[in-house]
Parts: C-alpha cells; structure tokens; sequence
C-alpha cells in the first residue's frame, strides 16, 4: 500500500567540538544500531557508514522539535545537550529513497550542538571523528588538498562533458568552477554543502552510488569515492554545519570558549 500521504520528520545533531586544532563530530557507528533502526538510518539501501545522533519526532511525546531532539540524543547515546541552534530543513519530494518505493515522505532537520570533547563521555559505540575523514577536499590545513587536482578534477571535467546540451554543460561548467576552483584563492570554505552536492549529482559521492546516480570512471578504471559515507543524509547535514561553523568563525572566532 503506498504511504506517500504520511510524513516522517527526522531529527539529527552535529554535536561539535575541537581539540587540538583538530574539529570533531560526535557519530554512531554500525554497532550501535538494532536491525530496525539500522534499516530507517539506511533507508532500505546497503551501505556502511556513520550516523548522527538522531531519531524520529514524535508528536504525542515531543512538545517541540528541540525538545525531541534533546531526548533523542539523551535516549540515543546518553548525552545531555547543551547549545543547540537549528541548522537546515532537507524535505524535497522524490528525494529520498523510502519515499520513491512508496513509503513515507522524509523531511530530516539538522541542528548544530557545540561541546567539548573531554567533558562529554560516549558510548563505547559512539566515537569522535575528524569532519575531514567524511570530506578530505575540505582539509586545507596544509595547503590544498592533492585529492582535489589529482582525482575530483578529472572526474568533474568527465562529468562536465557527459550531456548533449550546451546548456547544461555550462551549467555543470560553472558549479564546477564555483565550487572547485583553480585558484586558490577563489576558493569559499563556506560553501561545504554546495561542494558535497555537486560531487554527489555528479556520481563521486558513496551515497550517489547507493541512490542509484550515474558513476564515472577516471582512465577507464571505477574510482573509490573520496571521503567516509555516512547513513542517510547525514553527510549533507554534516556539511551544512560545517558551513556555518566557518561562517560564524569569521565574526567571532570564540564560538567554542
């Protein structure tokens, strides 16, 4: 029976914290998951990865999203939250999976939680990771990253190539530019969400290849796809909030004092 008239409202946190220069998030791994919540997080496909801390609002028991939120994570993994701000709404129809098989529609909303990794204990099946592992192109520390030249440019200019129409060629051209430019310096650390969907639509991302989105090849040779995946979207609302860390880092660089 279809469920399309129903809605599901996901609600995930990007607990955040940074140590040594290093920023972490806080992610459930596969351990952590019974068979059911494991098949909802993974939206009926097969793919490994990490998950946020999060869970399913539930009218009758949550007065407010936040709220639900908070006792999502409290039930989840245990910590109890301080900080929250409300990050992003993804709920585009025909977007997720569940909803295309004639389940329920899915709208997940992301929050951004700051913390410090030493005061906050976690479960033995929820462990810190560095934001980098799930976006290495991100990761300028040392300069820019060599995955960018070496591996996602090539794939972008296949991609770029790939339609008939001029028109969206230049489109794809100019998302490309946008988003990975050649010149350093043109390069906006803010726009981490709009840099994972381009690899996503372009096939460069591991949930691309869960979803069923056209993959390229580089020399003929299938690439592995750069960065850890994550269940769900979760990898978007992670770099939503990533963007809007730096962001506020830029006015006020004390965000985690």
């Amino acid at each position: 029976m279809n469920d399309t008239s129903s809605v599901i409202i996901d609600l995930g946190a990007v607990i955040v914290a940074v140590t040594d220069g290093r920023p972490l998030t806080l992610a459930r791994q596969g351990p952590a998951f019974d068979a059911a919540e494991a098949q909802s997080i993974a939206r009926g496909f097969e793919i490994a990865g990490d998950a946020l801390p999060s869970g399913a609002f539930d009218p009758t028991r949550h007065r407010t999203l936040e709220l639900g939120l908070r006792e999502t994570v409290s039930r989840r993994i245990g910590v109890n939250l301080g900080y929250v701000e409300q990050l992003y709404t993804f709920g585009d129809r025909g977007r997720h999976p569940r909803e295309r098989e004639g389940g329920p529609r899915v709208i997940s909303v992301g929050y951004l939680a700051l913390t410090r990794e030493t005061q906050m204990p976690v479960p033995e099946s929820t462990a810190w990771r560095q934001w980098y592992d799930y976006f290495p192109w991100e990761d300028w520390r040392d300069g820019r990253p060599a995955m960018i030249d070496k591996l996602i440019a090539p794939l972008l200019r296949e991609w770029i190539a790939a339609p008939k129409s001029y028109a969206e060629t230049a489109r794809r051209r100019d998302r490309a530019t946008i988003c990975f430019p050649e010149d350093n310096g043109s390069w906006d650390e803010e726009i981490v969400l709009e840099r994972f969907e381009l690899l996503y639509e372009a096939g460069l991302a591991a949930e691309a290849q869960r979803d069923g989105v056209a993959t390229f090849a580089l020399d003929g040779k299938a690439v592995p796809p750069p960065g850890a995946p994550m269940m769900s979207d979760h990898r978007r609302i992670l770099a939503t909030a990533m963007g809007r860390l730096r962001a506020k880092l830029k006015y006020r660089p004390v965000v985690f004092e």
